[in-house]
Parts: C-alpha cells; sequence; structure tokens
C-alpha cells in the first residue's frame, strides 16, 4: 500500500513539475549562416502568449498561430492552447548568435526559458608557425627535432586540427589541442586553435610537404576545409645502401653501370676498378665516370661507362665513393651478362615439374610392390629353391646303394 502512495506521489510532484518549468528544444543549436531552423518552447498547459527575443534583433516577437508580422520569422508549434511557443527562421544571420529567450504568459504570471544559438563562423586560414628554425638557406640538418605549431584563429565554434606529410596522415608526436578565447572589438567571442607537432629529422622527410588542416562546422563540398603547408629540406651525407647488381650488360659493347643515390647537398664521386681511381667527369683506360646527374627529390644517377666489357670485367667489384660538406658513402657494384639475376627460389613451372616428378616415382614404387606380392608381370614364373644340406645327403645315401 505504501508502495502505491509513493508512486502516486511520484507522478504528482512530477506533473507538477512539468506544469513548473519550461522546456526547451533543442538547448543549443549549432548552425551556418543562413540556415534555416526551428526553436521551441513548450509548457504543460495552455499559454496566453507568446514572446521570443532573438540576439541580433531589435524588437521581441510576439508570436501566434494565426498571425505573422515580422518577415523571415513565423510561429512554430502546436499552438498556445497546447502550451507551445516556438519560432522558425527563416535565414539564420551571425549576429543572432547568443541566447535565445522565450516568455510565455500563464495564469497571470511570466515564464521564460533559453535555447543557446550558436552561428558558425569560418576561422581564419591556418598558420604553419616553426619553433625549431631552420637555418638561412632553409634547411635543418638530420636528426634535428622538427617542432611546429599550426594556429587556426577567430573560429566559432573552435575549429579542429589534422596533420599530413605529402597527404598521408602524419604519425608523428602531437600535443592535445588547445582552444583558446579571442574577443574581437566588438566583443563577439571567438576562438583559436593551436597544436603542436614534434619529431627527428631523417633524410626521408627532406622536400616532403607538411600540412595543417583545419576542420570546422562551415566546411562544404563547395567550400572545402581550409589548409597550410611548409616544405621540410634536410641537409644529410649521402646514404648508404645494400651492394647494388646491374644485369644484362653485353660482352665486347661498351657497358652503362647506373646506381642512384641520396644525397642532400650534391655529392661528388669517384669510382675506384681493381685499384684504379676514376673521380667524376673524367676517365682512365676504358672507364669513364659521369658527373651525377640530377632525378630531383634528393636523388642522383651515377654512372661508370666500361668499354669493350669483357668476362674478367664481370668478375670485378666495382667502388664507388660518394660525398659532400655533411659526410661520405661507400657502395659496391657488381656486374654480369646474364640476363637476370639468379633466383633465390622456385618458380611455379618448377614447382610443379618437381611434385609430378615425385608422384610418377612413388606410382612405380608402389606398382613394383604390388605385382612382387601377387606374382604378376616379371615376378609371375617358379620359384628355384636352392639346394639344403638335407637334399645332398639324400643324394648321397642312394648313391651307396648302388
Amino acid at each position: 500500500m505504501s508502495r502505491i502512495v509513493l508512486v502516486f506521489l511520484a507522478a504528482i510532484l512530477s506533473d507538477a513539475l512539468s506544469y513548473g518549468q519550461v522546456n526547451v528544444e533543442p538547448n543549443t543549436a549549432l548552425l551556418n549562416e543562413g540556415d534555416r531552423t526551428e526553436l521551441l518552447c513548450r509548457y504543460g498547459r495552455a499559454i496566453n502568449y507568446c514572446r521570443i527575443e532573438i540576439p541580433g534583433e531589435q524588437k521581441v516577437l510576439n508570436l501566434s498561430p494565426v498571425w505573422s508580422k515580422t518577415p523571415g520569422f513565423t510561429y512554430y508549434g502546436a499552438g498556445l492552447n497546447a502550451g507551445q511557443c516556438g519560432v522558425s527562421i527563416e535565414h539564420v544571420k551571425a549576429s543572432n548568435n547568443g541566447q535565445v529567450k522565450c516568455s510565455l504568459g500563464v495564469e497571470g504570471e511570466e515564464l521564460s526559458g533559453t535555447i543557446d544559438l550558436v552561428v558558425a563562423l569560418r576561422p581564419k586560414q591556418p598558420m604553419i608557425e616553426l619553433i625549431t628554425k631552420p637555418n638561412r638557406d632553409g634547411y635543418f640538418s638530420e636528426n634535428t627535432e622538427f617542432h611546429a605549431r599550426c594556429i587556426v584563429r577567430d573560429g566559432r565554434p573552435p575549429a579542429n586540427i589534422s596533420w599530413y606529410i605529402d597527404n598521408m596522415p602524419a604519425n608523428k608526436n602531437t600535443n592535445q589541442l588547445q582552444i583558446l578565447s579571442t574577443p574581437t572589438h566588438d566583443n563577439v567571442e571567438l576562438s583559436t586553435s593551436v597544436q603542436e607537432i614534434k619529431w627527428h629529422l631523417a633524410p626521408e622527410d627532406s622536400n616532403r610537404k607538411l600540412v595543417c588542416r583545419s576542420h570546422h562546422q562551415t566546411d562544404r563540398e563547395s567550400v572545402p576545409a581550409q589548409e597550410a603547408a611548409y616544405i621540410i629540406m634536410v641537409r644529410y651525407a649521402p646514404v648508404s645502401q645494400p651492394e647494388a647488381s646491374v644485369y644484362g650488360l653485353y660482352l665486347e659493347h661498351t657497358a652503362i653501370v647506373n646506381i642512384t643515390i641520396r644525397a642532400s647537398p650534391p655529392p661528388t664521386i669517384e669510382w675506384n676498378v681493381a685499384g684504379v681511381v676514376i673521380p667524376q667527369g673524367r676517365t682512365e683506360g676504358r672507364y669513364s665516370a659521369y658527373d651525377p646527374q640530377y632525378l630531383g627529390n634528393d636523388l642522383y644517377n651515377v654512372t661508370l661507362a666500361i668499354g669493350g666489357l669483357t668476362l674478367e670485367d664481370t668478375t670485378k667489384v666495382y667502388q664507388l665513393r660518394a660525398s659532400n660538406e655533411i659526410g661520405i658513402a661507400d657502395y659496391s657494384v657488381r656486374i654480369s651478362s646474364s640476363s637476370k639475376p639468379p633466383s633465390s627460389s622456385l618458380d611455379v613451372a618448377a614447382i610443379v615439374g618437381i611434385v609430378v616428378a615425385i608422384a610418377v616415382l612413388l606410382l612405380i614404387v608402389l606398382l613394383v610392390l604390388f605385382a612382387r606380392a601377387t606374382g604378376r608381370w616379371c615376378f609371375g614364373g617358379k620359384s628355384l629353391k636352392t639346394p639344403t644340406n638335407e637334399t645332398k645327403t639324400n643324394n648321397s645315401s642312394m648313391l651307396n646303394l648302388y
């Protein structure tokens, strides 16, 4: 019985609270400038009047389902008798940002509610600020900790930030997004988003594009996300690599041996063939070393020409040394007149051939065992017994009778 009384009292209390307060839909409306929206205040009983105050509008709107006096603003809801006081805004303006207040007349008193109307403002173009500074030529040294921040100013709501390197997500160390309040001269509060990124630079980071991209409520297909970019340039010694091999050279013809190396600034090279040193741009006997040819992105093609290639030439190891003001790297190159390198693994045809051969061999073994067990084919003749001692003894006894 007591539980029934408690439930009944709770229902009465809930009903009383619903009658004593104004409910709003939505609590916060996030819109772009020019959007249409509907805002609604509800009360649990019939109301006498409905007034709406909107930031940026000079007069209070007296709204009713039976009339519409202000262009662009009309009554929204199920009617005053249903206790609903709402407004439909045809085109939201930037000046409408703020708290919308609804006032409802109820039995000689006035109740009110508020809705936060946030009209998004597109932030300014992102900026990349370098915390770690390059040298006067705009270059960083290898292994330097690169440290930069992206700043997106004056957005409402705050913009989000993402980092990319050459259009791929930058999997680097970033701090938590910071949101700073930036009041303007007309007391409109906007927000500035800031995020930092850092990592140690490697040769492969050189000439890559670091992008800071802002993401905001105002982004559309026709108005894509804004971004800022910075090209990272790194100075480093020639990069080492495993021994290279060049195939498909023709004997008794001029052989062209190419190797691609990475360096910044440009490298100076020299070849060493069996103790003979050939600097770039020089010819020694049958060997000619060309100047490195720039391919872009810090890559250089280095070429050695060998006149009248001999079989002995293919047995030598060709040493290359590349150097710049940062450091030195040595490379080894082997050459061959074979059309392609020897395969370290079997191809599909070879594997199939081995499987077939094993299957045929197993079949032959099984057939031989079957024939031997059943006495067929060449195993079908009478078996010959080997004379035993008993046979020999009997024969001897028979001879003694005569």
